[in-house]
């Protein structure tokens, strides 16, 4: 994918997330790819996520809690960002790998 509005970015990573297979996931990048947050999808009902940048945790949640979690994580790691940059991962070798810095 590419840069997308961040307010649109929460919906589209939602659409991803349900169609991808398990072990798969989505990316989201700041604008500069210094600060992101990983998805990975475990199983039907359960996604790991990865923060860093101001925060570096781990958290597993549910799909129910998913897009709460994702949305608070998304207005801590990009206050003032209009555009972040996503990608889709299709093995969870490819989460976190360094991408080149602006």
């Amino acid at each position: 994918m590419a840069l997308v509005n961040r307010e649109s970015a929460l919906r589209k990573v939602l659409n991803c997330l349900k169609k991808a297979e398990l072990g798969n996931g989505v990316e989201i990048l700041s604008y500069k790819r210094n600060r992101g947050i990983v998805v990975l999808k475990k199983s039907l009902d359960m996604f790991l996520l990865k923060e860093k940048g101001y925060l570096d945790q781990q958290l597993e949640c549910t799909s129910r809690e998913l897009q709460r979690h994702l949305k608070s994580m998304m207005k801590r790691e990009f206050p003032r960002s209009r555009k972040v940059r996503t990608y889709v991962i299709k093995n969870p070798s490819e989460a976190g790998i360094e991408r080149k810095k602006l």
